[in-house]
């Protein structure tokens, strides 16, 4: 409990209630033992020890009556109703959101506080007078996970919500199918009950900063009196250097993984967590620049001082979206529209211990051949040595359990860079029950850190380890099959307390090891585990 929360006049009055606590402990232990105290005079100290127990309660009672939570404090100081930001995130940016927009509310005097949607319930949204959703859209269209009891016990019913005005600020990624689905199906029935949307769905792809200034400027009309804050554009970049990069599977018949080490570049290391994520600012292919200025007529060295530290115009076309229509030859005007290239998200691989930030990736490949913006920049551009453009994010979401449970681990593919930082995390910890389930194509080629893990498994620090290579010969195999395989020891390990963590391929590996998880332990339990953070997956 805050001190802040309890009246000055309060904690003094429970000062002195625990001073003649203590005396009245004093003379009962007198009293217990005889000395000094004759017969007449024990009613009295009796009497006494009453009347301070019956002060110290008072006082605990005045205490427990004064325990009022600080936002409701403020709402009846500036008699404004308290307005609720409730939140949906799978990665941890929705709830980030809903921290700063609670946080600019109240810098502009509107009570709020942010709520995670599996504690909104139906009540709550029937005497609601204004909510404000920020929901995230994982996968293919999917809520993330811990809001699927509010889908089950609000969603699929009809609630009536005539008095209720909200907002709902959808994120989400164009480049998966069914942008921001759980936002536009919020959206769709909080409208067929009856609530009355203070703007039109505003709909975030990959961190779009113009629809978050949007947001922001919503925020303080509401607030009815707004202050002048920053753009949530995210923190910048931090100068990072490519210390190593290695491609883990020559000769593999899927795509080229490489595993990359990055350091800092000037500043002290910051910390992070198992779990967190590295957002990278990517380049074009210097070929793809120097044609888009070939085709439009442009020097590349002409000077664009002030935006984003770009020298020239060379530079700065690197690192942005390169318009095809509308191109000027007034370089300055050109320069203030180009947009930067959207940040390309990875799983952490390495742990604060080790001194570095690892990475792994798989070169990705368009349908002209060439490969992605992002890692094409990384697996190709970018010079060892040279500079990368990166910052950490948390994700609480996916962060280590407590160092007592045991816990089962797995992924597919790249999907072993988030599974390898949980392991080191757990050796870190002291934490020896640890069971990983990974799967690949071929084991001859595609044994990412499998010198890491085998050397684990011989000290002692994993448990158990399967790994299910699909392509080396036989039917194919992968690792939900491994998994199936395994299912009375799944629900041992359960039984025991285990958390279930899963990283890697969204569209066959997450929902074939779902499906499995719910044929060992059931729906229900499945889903408890869920709401427990004992089921937590981090896929793409």
């Amino acid at each position: 409990m805050s001190t802040s929360r309890i009246p000055r006049a309060t904690w003094g009055n429970l000062a002195v209630g625990a001073l003649l606590l203590a005396i009245a402990g004093w003379l009962l232990g007198l009293h217990d033992s005889g000395w000094w105290v004759a017969a007449p005079q024990r009613r009295q100290v009796w009497i006494a020890v009453a009347a301070v127990l019956a002060y110290a309660g008072f006082c605990a009672l005045v205490a427990w009556r004064s325990r009022e939570p600080r936002t409701t404090a403020a709402a009846a100081a500036s008699g404004k109703p308290e307005l609720l930001v409730a939140w949906a995130s799978q990665s941890g940016f929705a709830q980030d959101l809903a921290a700063r927009s609670v946080a600019l509310l109240r810098d502009s005097g509107q009570p709020a506080r942010q709520v995670p949607l599996e504690r909104l319930d139906a009540a709550t949204l029937a005497t609601a007078g204004r909510i404000l959703f920020v929901a995230s859209t994982t996968g293919e269209g999917d809520p993330p996970d811990h809001a699927l009891p509010f889908l089950r016990q609000v969603m699929d019913k009809s609630t009536p919500l005539p008095q209720l005005h909200y907002a709902v600020l959808a994120l989400g990624d164009r480049k998966y199918g069914d942008f921001c689905q759980f936002g536009r199906e919020l959206d769709a029935w909080l409208r067929h009950q009856g609530a009355h949307p203070l703007c039109d769905r505003l709909e975030v792809d990959n961190a779009d900063a113009d629809t978050l200034r949007r947001w922001q400027h919503l925020l303080g009309q509401i607030a009815g009196s707004p202050v002048v804050t920053p753009d949530w554009a995210g923190p910048e970049y931090q100068h990072w250097r490519l210390q190593r990069r290695r491609q883990t599977n020559p000769g593999s018949i899927g795509g080229a993984a490489f595993d990359l080490t990055l350091v800092p570049d000037g500043f002290a290391l910051p910390q992070w967590q198992a779990g967190d994520i590295a957002e990278v600012g990517p380049r074009h292919d210097p070929a793809v620049v120097a044609e888009w200025l070939r085709s439009h007529h442009l020097d590349g060295d002409a000077p664009v001082a002030g935006h984003r530290n770009a020298r020239n115009l060379r530079e700065l076309a690197s690192r942005s979206q390169l318009p095809q229509e509308g191109v000027g030859a007034d370089v300055q005007a050109l320069a203030a529209t180009l947009k930067p290239l959207p940040h390309r998200e990875y799983s952490v691989a390495s742990v604060p211990a080790e001194g570095e930030v690892r990475l792994l990736l798989r070169r990705q490949l368009g349908a002209d051949g060439r490969p992605g913006t992002g890692s094409g920049w990384l697996c190709d551009y970018a010079t060892v040595g040279g500079p990368i453009a990166m910052r950490l994010r948390s994700n609480p979401a996916f962060h280590p359990p407590a160092a007592e449970l045991p816990l089962i681990l797995i992924g597919n593919g790249t999907g072993i860079a988030g599974l390898r930082a949980q392991l080191r995390a757990r050796i870190e910890a002291g934490a020896r029950r640890n069971w990983l389930l990974f799967g690949e194509r071929q084991a001859a080629c595609d044994d990412h850190y499998g010198q890491d893990l085998r050397h684990w498994q011989a000290e002692g620090w994993l448990e158990r380890l399967d790994a299910v290579f699909s392509r080396d010969g036989g039917r194919y195999r992968y690792v939900q099959d491994a998994l199936a395989d395994a299912m009375p020891m799944l629900r041992e390990w359960v039984d025991a307390g285990a958390a279930i963590y899963v990283c890697g391929s969204l569209r066959h590996m997450a929902p074939g090891v779902d499906g499995v998880i719910e044929q060992a332990l059931g729906a229900e339990r499945k889903e408890a585990l869920l709401l427990q953070g004992r089921y937590r997956r981090d896929v793409y």
